[in-house]
């Protein structure tokens, strides 16, 4: 009978392993952390000297093999990290992290040291437009959001993907209903997952969805950098990005670096809901990204028996929250049993009850977005007009 696989295991086997100085092994040394096993999936980081991470690919590998090599091991996932130096300044230059997954699992592969987050990369190459779905706060319906409007933007004719950047709490593959992971394809990428004519990348795909990521914030943005840069999106008008929530270095990050064409805030009415969108949207415009609106999720609840309305959580504060801060309501959606239902189903509301009052709400949201989304791009390339005077 196959020994159980325990994290003094893997540690005892990682002690085969010399670190950079080539005379004590990595355990020794204290570079071994974050071991997290999951039906037989070893996940574990190894801290570096960022400046060494592309020298040190070698390391990783060796780690990775070590562990792999025991009974019962089915995958291994390897990081290279580093904690932050003392007296760095939160938001300066990141630290790369490099990943791997062995054996049955596909391979990420990073960079190696991030660049400073204040430089904006260039697009992924394919991709015309990247439109971050964000909140403030957790909880608010910001995952049920971006993947219908996704599919709303898909019925408008539209090549769509969906990018699920929640690291910590992976939505897609359950909204979606989707099994399995993604294959690898040439060019050492990942073809996406598909649903209801929808490209779709998770992290949710790649880890068991009860496995927790206790992953520092360097480890975060490779893991989205990759997913974002080393998957086969193929041609796309529109990438949606499900933002993980709050503002804290990952969503900064996130906004950062990544080619945003605009933001959707999505926010619930009462006023400690709202009080965390602003901080979203305020994030959103210190990074100089566009905000093309506010959503007002769980509006008010219809009831299934009678149709009565009652406003649960108040009524029309995102609104009235857009008109002060100046930027567009995109619209509104009422709570009902429906949308949680098609949702736990991985069937979303859109492309299942189509002519349902929460589908025909997103799929206005969706036009209004893509509507502001032309209009912010035409206002940034219309040329100047030279009036010629008699």
């Amino acid at each position: 009978m196959t020994e159980p696989i325990t994290k003094d295991r893997v540690l005892e086997e990682l002690k085969h392993v010399k670190g950079p100085d080539l005379k004590q092994n990595i355990v020794t040394l204290g570079l071994v952390s974050e071991v997290v096993i999951n039906a037989g999936k070893v996940y574990f980081a190894i801290k570096i000297d960022p400046a060494r991470a592309a020298e040190l690919e070698g390391l990783r590998l060796a780690a990775q093999k070590a562990v792999a090599s025991l009974p019962g091991v089915e995958a291994v996932a390897v990081t290279l990290t580093a904690d932050r130096e003392p007296g760095t300044a939160r938001g300066g230059n990141g630290t790369g992290a490099a990943s791997h997954v062995a054996h049955h699992a596909p391979s990420i592969t990073a960079p190696g040291a991030a660049r400073a987050a204040r430089h904006r990369p260039g697009g992924v190459p394919g991709v015309a437009n990247i439109i971050a779905v964000a909140s403030g706060k957790g909880g608010v319906g910001k995952s049920t959001t971006a993947v219908n409007l996704a599919l709303a933007l898909k019925e408008q004719g539209l090549n769509v993907g969906v990018l699920d950047a929640d690291i910590y709490g992976p939505s897609m593959p359950r909204l979606l209903g989707l099994k399995g992971q993604p294959q690898q394809v040439e060019g050492n990428k990942l073809e996406p997952m598909q649903a209801f004519g929808v490209k779709v990348m998770s992290m949710g795909f790649l880890v068991d969805e009860e496995t927790p990521m206790i992953w520092r914030g360097p480890m975060v943005m490779s893991a989205l950098s990759q997913m974002l840069k080393d998957v086969a999106w193929g041609e796309l008008d529109v990438l949606v990005v499900d933002m993980p929530p709050g503002t804290g270095d990952a969503q900064l990050t996130m906004a950062q670096q990544v080619p945003l064409a605009g933001a959707v805030i999505v926010s619930t009415p009462q006023d400690l809901a709202l009080i965390d969108a602003r901080k979203g949207l305020n994030m959103f415009r210190k990074v100089n990204v566009p905000v093309l609106g506010i959503v007002e999720n769980m509006s008010t609840f219809i009831c299934p028996h009678c149709g009565e309305r009652s406003d649960i959580f108040g009524h029309g504060g995102a609104k009235s929250e857009a008109s002060r801060l100046g930027v567009p309501f995109l619209g509104e959606v009422p709570l009902t049993m429906v949308v949680r239902e098609t949702s736990d189903a991985g069937r979303p509301i859109v492309a299942t009850d189509p002519t349902s009052p929460p589908a025909v709400a997103y799929r206005e949201i969706a036009q209004r977005t893509w509507a502001e989304l032309e209009r912010i791009k035409g206002s940034a390339h219309a040329a100047p007009r030279i009036v010629m005077e008699n």
